[in-house]
């Protein structure tokens, strides 16, 4: 089964720009049906911090596109958006699209990043979430949630065995980006597919390095520092084979995942 990761070079909440690159970079793709493509976190605005302006509701305009992008090439959509809460807070989504248009997962991310003043306009996600891409089982994460492996653990334990991370991770710390991408495939055995924005932003560069990794810590693709396309085919059988010849997710003792201070 085919994953495409799009890594964009965001223009600056302009909505209408980004669907018109995202649109224009696909056309050039051969996308088999059903296949899982996937758009950086707030693929739309940017990591802005004005809710108030970019915030949409439910079945808002960003996730109308989602939704008829699916339904153009016949595939599973996942992309980053705001939606706005009726306290004027944001939620910073990860919305799951089916062929058919329909939103199948919506992913709140669980850790917004202090540092950056997140918390300080967006509310954290309440949950984790699967859905189902063929005989994958797909749990999507948002950005700074790569720090927190537990989260990736938990996602292990509901049989999740492939990672969707949507980022915007600035150049500064791109070593972490790939250097944590690599863990959570590598202590998971799971298919890891991180797909980052590139360019720059009113405060920060974005150096991009969208990887797809598998479930031994293996790159298939890395996009580089452009915007560009990445692809690859995943093969389930034999991630099922990899766990059986090292069943290492077996010695799990799930009791110290709930340790509190």
């Amino acid at each position: 089964m085919k994953v495409i990761g799009v890594q964009l070079d965001i223009v600056w909440e302009n909505k209408a720009a980004n669907f018109e690159k995202t649109r224009a970079l696909l056309e050039r793709a051969n996308i088999e049906n059903n296949s899982l493509i996937v758009l950086p976190e707030m693929f739309a605005t940017g990591f802005s911090m004005h809710v108030e302006e970019i915030g949409e509701s439910k079945s808002g305009e960003t996730e109308t596109f989602l939704r008829s992008f699916a339904i153009d090439y016949r595939s599973y959509v996942v992309g980053g958006l705001t939606i706005r809460t009726p306290e004027g807070f944001g939620r910073n989504e990860a919305v799951v699209c089916d062929p058919s248009g329909k939103v199948i997962a919506r992913y709140c991310k669980l850790h917004p990043f202090t540092f950056g003043g997140e918390t300080k306009h967006y509310e954290s996600g309440e949950s984790l979430i699967t859905f189902q891409w063929g005989d994958f089982t797909v749990a999507p994460f948002i950005c700074y949630d790569l720090r927190f492996p537990e989260v990736f653990r938990w996602a292990v334990l509901r049989k999740a065995d492939l990672f969707i991370v949507i980022a915007n991770w600035p150049q500064a710390r791109e070593s972490h980006w790939m250097t944590l991408l690599t863990a959570r495939a590598i202590e998971n055995q799971a298919y890891v597919v991180g797909v980052n924005r590139c360019g720059t932003d009113p405060k920060l560069s974005y150096s991009g390095r969208s990887l797809i990794l598998d479930p031994r810590g293996k790159q298939i693709a890395d996009a580089g520092n452009h915007e560009r396309l990445i692809e690859a085919e995943l093969d389930h059988s034999s991630l099922l084979t990899y766990r059986s010849e090292f069943p290492a997710l077996s010695d799990i003792r799930s009791r110290y995942m709930s340790w509190e201070s």
